[in-house]
């Protein structure tokens, strides 16, 4: 969905460069030529097929970039350049366990290239009907936005069980602060999967058959994961303590020489190993300020919509003048 944009301040059909949106530049009769890249394409290379839509609302000159559509990911024409992540170069180093934080899960993200990419007309689903592009944008952001109330949940459920093992092996684990900070990230956290399980029950039937949710509540449930990720990892940080960006390295610990002191000077908890308090505070970094901070701080901000894109929904489907009558009406004001 997402083009590179260029001057945000320009329609596609002004920029400097017409290929910063992706759009139509060849029509033929058994189908079209697109050209242009896709930004921050989560999963991509792991996918079969790529399905493109625009990512504004277009106007009737902008008829070329009006188009969505579906192909295989390695047509022709199709490159992926994958973006960097924080930390990502400790997967390559040699023996990589605990330093990776979890090497057992992980995403990457990539600049998707469209370079004169041949569309056949049966993969076609808007072509140069710019009325719909900005329905569709709508909707399909309500979906994702909807979405985020259950993936993100599920990463700050991790982070939470992280942070109370963290307390568990500082011996921390009974103090009334710790407790309470546990308490505000359950608390934000489970405010999340409520508003995205509300968008979902509140959502309607539409005359295709297809279910939409809520809209404005979907909104809403975006608009609350721009932030409280960012509260829930603060108070991970919080509990966890400073050791979670000081630690030595896997390899430290276990060198011959400098490993003893290591484990006799970062000891925690006495049942428990040096070797797992490194493990879960590796853990935490890793969800906070390594590799997975991507989808779980920035994504969390920027990823189906940033803030204000959620804000103006908000606006236009909040019904203020709806809240306005019911007020009159209780205050008994005529006009």
């Amino acid at each position: 969905m997402t083009d590179p944009k260029g001057d945000r301040g320009l329609a596609p059909s002004k920029q400097a460069d017409p290929d910063l949106y992706l759009r139509v530049v060849e029509r033929r009769p058994d189908g079209v030529v697109v050209r242009g890249a896709k930004a921050h394409q989560t999963g991509i290379c792991n996918s079969h097929e790529v399905l493109v839509m625009p990512t504004i609302a277009m106007r009737p000159e902008d008829k070329d970039y009006a188009i969505a559509f579906a192909v295989p990911t390695d047509s022709e024409g199709i490159t992926m350049i994958i973006g960097r992540q924080s930390c990502d170069s400790r997967k390559s180093e040699e023996g990589a366990d605990i330093d990776v934080g979890n090497k057992v899960y992980g995403g990457v993200e990539a600049l998707t290239i469209f370079d004169n990419v041949f569309v056949p007309n049966d993969r076609i689903f808007l072509n140069g009907e710019t009325e719909f592009a900005g329905m569709l944008v709508e909707r399909f952001a309500g979906y994702h936005r909807q979405s985020y109330g259950g993936c993100k949940v599920g990463v700050g459920d991790v982070l939470i069980g992280a942070a109370a093992l963290a307390a568990d092996y500082n011996g921390a684990q009974k103090a009334s602060h710790v407790k309470d900070k546990l308490i505000e990230m359950t608390h934000l956290n489970e405010t999340l999967y409520s508003s995205g399980i509300a968008c979902s029950a509140e959502g309607s039937k539409t005359e295709s058959g297809n279910y939409i949710i809520d809209l404005l509540l979907a909104n809403v449930c975006k608009q609350n994961v721009t932030r409280f990720p960012y509260e829930i990892a603060r108070l991970a940080e919080d509990i966890a303590g400073g050791l979670m960006v000081t630690a030595p390295s896997e390899k430290d610990l276990k060198d011959p020489v400098v490993g003893p002191y290591v484990e006799k000077y970062l000891k925690g908890v006495n049942a428990v190993s040096v070797e797992n308090r490194l493990r879960i505070l590796r853990l935490i970094e890793n969800l906070t300020l390594g590799t997975a901070a991507v989808g779980y701080r920035t994504e969390s901000m920027h990823g189906a919509g940033s803030p204000q894109a959620q804000r103006i929904m908000i606006a236009r489907q909040g019904n203020i003048n709806g809240k306005k009558e019911l007020a009159k009406a209780i205050a008994q004001i005529t006009e």
